[in-house]
């Protein structure tokens, strides 16, 4: 092979995140009732035909894997983005500022993603409705839209007063099915979730920056403070400081453990980090294309061996089958002869130690589930997350096949976008021409509704595409 220049970016990362944020889309587009699907395409905990939660149900399926990957990928980015400021000479308060607006952006789209939404807004959205939702979705443009630098400040000012002061009289004079207007109570939980690892996996990373045991030591008390108060709480002061929340809408103690995937995620990051920092990334002569390919299928393989071993309850086979994969990757990478397959050396060694803690730790609190989240599912999607992310590089960082995973990396680059917009943009600009009757003719058998969000998810995934390729991103 001839040599790699060094890459200004791990694309790798954006493709898993665009991974996440599009099958996150894609899982909220399929069918229900009548129509639904094999159990295996639905959250492992609610599965069909009732839909109802069942919290003693194990086993996790690929739905499971979206939000775990999404934030392993918000975490392995915290070292790339806040080490680029430091090296630019930010100071500590000033980055703690970044990190606090950032928090506080994501705080206040978690509340208007959720306000402006159709189906929030009325259970028979009208044409005035769908409007309206499509207004909503052009009010964050002005508010998250990265300005150019060229701009004046007063324009960009103006520009961001214009948007807020959209977002206040939208949220003033909304109102909704039973009546009130805009609450804090009213949040998609994902996203505040999402603004809690934004802030408190940043100062983690900030705090034991090139500092891996304390860092570990941060997670080790995390698991303590988690394993005192669940599966079932025990009276005390741990339990005092987890029930704790002086703003109850946006913070709560309990949302601190998916720094169980957030931590893994830095670490992963910090190598990712170091990789992309190399002058030069030579691939050497000797380094055969089928020994790539078997790494490239085994990071894959691990995902479905878990995913239909844990789902099946095949767990003494899957346990050892998992390992034998761990093993034979281990060989595979055991003498790296570039920087990258160094990289994928170190990166593959920390999947194993999570892989095989999380399958260990499989039989506590009745198995593997998304929810309640159980310990097993942080660490063993942590470590999943790391073998997508070796595979996706291999594709495109040694194959050098970058555009095969473009409309990935894309929507990894602007996710938020695409969160909002599926609800936000393409449902109602599809009611709004008849296009979404005509779907909805279509999806008349199980398989033809999954088309059907197919469909929806890639017009949105096309969307962002376009946004994202002409230099369109928002802030968060």
């Amino acid at each position: 092979m001839n040599p790699i220049a060094s890459p200004n970016r791990a694309f790798a990362l954006d493709a898993l995140r665009g991974l996440a944020i599009l099958a996150m889309l894609l899982s909220g587009q399929l069918p229900f009732g009548e129509h639904a699907l094999p159990a295996w395409m639905y959250h492992a905990q609610e599965p069909p035909p009732g839909f109802q939660w069942n919290g003693l149900l194990p086993g996790i399926s690929w739905v499971d894997l979206v939000f775990p990957f999404f934030l392993f990928s918000m975490g392995a980015a915290f070292p790339l983005a806040l080490s680029k400021r430091m090296e630019n000479g930010t100071s500590s308060v000033k980055l703690l500022w970044f990190v606090l607006e950032r928090g506080l952006l994501l705080g206040f789209f978690a509340l208007f993603v959720m306000a402006i939404r159709p189906y929030t807004l009325s259970s028979q959205p009208t044409t005035g409705i769908w409007l309206l939702a499509l207004f909503g979705f052009l009010i964050f443009f002005p508010i998250l839209t990265r300005l150019p630098d060229k701009w004046s400040r007063t324009l960009k000012l103006s520009i961001r007063g214009l948007g807020w002061l959209a977002a206040i009289l939208f949220c003033a004079f909304a109102r909704y099915p039973d009546g009130s207007g805009f609450s804090v109570d009213r949040s998609d939980i994902i996203i505040i979730v999402l603004t809690n690892m934004a802030v408190f996996g940043s100062l983690v990373w900030m705090l034991t920056r090139e500092q891996l045991l304390p860092r570990l030591g941060l997670l080790g008390i995390i698991l303590a403070i988690r394993l005192s108060n669940m599966p079932e709480p025990t009276d005390g002061w741990v339990h005092d400081i987890w029930m704790f929340s002086p703003l109850s809408w946006i913070y709560k103690l309990y949302y601190l453990q998916y720094l169980c995937v957030v931590i893994p995620g830095t670490i992963a990051g910090d190598l990712i980090l170091n990789w992309v920092r190399s002058t030069s990334i030579f691939a050497e002569e000797k380094s055969s294309s089928w020994r790539l390919i078997s790494i490239f299928a085994l990071m894959f393989s691990f995902v479905l061996v878990l995913l239909i071993g844990l789902k099946a309850r095949w767990l003494v086979g899957t346990t050892f089958l998992t390992f034998a994969l761990c093993f034979v990757g281990w060989k595979l990478l055991a003498n790296p002869l570039n920087k990258t397959e160094r990289l994928y050396q170190k990166l593959f060694s920390w999947a194993i130690y999570w892989l095989v803690l999380g399958l260990f730790f499989e039989p506590y609190e009745g198995g593997i589930k998304k929810d309640h989240p159980t310990l097993s599912y942080y660490f063993v999607t942590a470590g999943l997350a790391i073998c997508v992310f070796i595979g996706f590089s291999i594709l495109i960082d040694v194959f050098q096949k970058k555009r095969w995973l473009q409309l990935l990396i894309d929507n990894g680059q602007n996710p938020m976008i695409a969160y909002a917009g599926i609800n936000n943009f393409i449902t109602p600009v599809l009611a709004l021409i008849g296009a979404d009757n005509l779907l909805t003719h279509f999806a008349t058998t199980p398989w033809r509704g999954f088309w059907k969000g197919v469909i929806i998810t890639l017009l949105m995934a096309v969307t962002v595409s376009f946004l994202t390729r002409r230099k369109i991103f928002w802030r968060t």
